[in-house]
């Protein structure tokens, strides 16, 4: 017969140790943002000022979300990537608390942005892309800018690198960011302008085995799903949003949904996204039991 009376008295026990475990379980918290589109300050873009809606989403981390380890932007940082736009993008992350890893889109400019941020870490053939190491694994990130279209490109160059970098991370568990999603995402009107290298770095993840998720901006809407076993997921942009549209064909038509960021835990048991809709001033009710 169960001595339940036994197991309740050691239950307090037995809930401290497991809350200890998972204390000491290694935990990497992330805040994806991405597509700011900046313009010169006092411009609007689609009527709404980038700029404003930039310096919301960062007061709202700071607010929310100060001990997140690592905010990653995923590119299109500057509407037609102008000196101007740049410079303002760095005096807005002058006041986000967490530390920063900046990506390139298809609308930035990297001779520009290098010339703006010549900290931020490059590989030996000047590309925007680096790794960071952590207990949770190696975060790698891309950069898909090819100069002259809107499509996503990795070069041989940049595949080479990626190679290596998958290469230093045998063993450890590795995360994506790219700007642009590797794949079609059954939305025409931005699947024509996705990454073009699918096969080159379908062949990479595969040969590395644990590529635990793909991180992309670029789509301006929420999506997630699998590709060939591999999580993924897109963010919304900070100003403006892709309508869902399945039946167009061309470019996507803008929509203004709310912009948004997600919020990235990365734990050995697995990865969680939190989509947060940070200018959302809809009403809350207390809960009432």
């Amino acid at each position: 017969m169960v001595d339940y009376l036994h197991f309740f008295h050691l239950y307090p026990t037995f809930l401290v140790l497991c809350l200890a475990i998972l204390k000491d379980a290694p935990r990497m918290k992330i805040i994806h943002i991405s597509d700011m589109h900046l313009v010169p300050d006092g411009n609007l873009l689609f009527d709404e000022d980038p700029v404003k809606r930039l310096q919301a989403c960062i007061a709202d981390v700071n607010q929310c979300h100060v001990d997140a380890d690592l905010c990653v932007i995923t590119g299109d940082l500057a509407h037609d990537g102008d000196e101007a736009s740049y410079r303002i993008l760095a005096a807005c992350l002058a006041n986000l608390r967490p530390p920063v890893r900046l990506l390139l889109g298809n609308h930035d400019d990297r001779p520009t942005f290098r010339r703006v941020f010549p900290e931020a870490p490059v590989d030996e053939n000047g590309f925007v892309q680096s790794v960071h190491d952590s207990a949770s694994g190696r975060l790698i990130f891309l950069d898909t800018k090819e100069a002259g279209t809107h499509e996503g490109r990795l070069c041989t160059d940049r595949l080479t690198w990626l190679q290596n970098a998958l290469n230093g991370a045998v063993g450890k568990p590795v995360f994506l960011f790219l700007h642009h999603p590797a794949f079609d995402l059954n939305l025409p009107s931005v699947d024509w302008i996705r990454l073009r290298e699918e096969q080159p770095l379908r062949h990479l993840v595969a040969v590395h085995g644990d590529v635990r998720y793909m991180f992309s901006g670029h789509v301006h809407r929420p999506s997630a799903g699998t590709w060939y076993g591999t999580p993924f997921s897109t963010v919304p942009g900070t100003n403006h949003q892709h309508a869902l549209d399945f039946n167009l064909q061309g470019p996507a038509t803008t929509s203004m949904e709310a912009p948004a960021y997600s919020v990235i835990s990365l734990r050995e048991s697995g990865v969680t996204v939190h989509f947060h809709a940070f200018m959302d001033a809809s009403r809350r009710y207390p809960f009432l039991g």
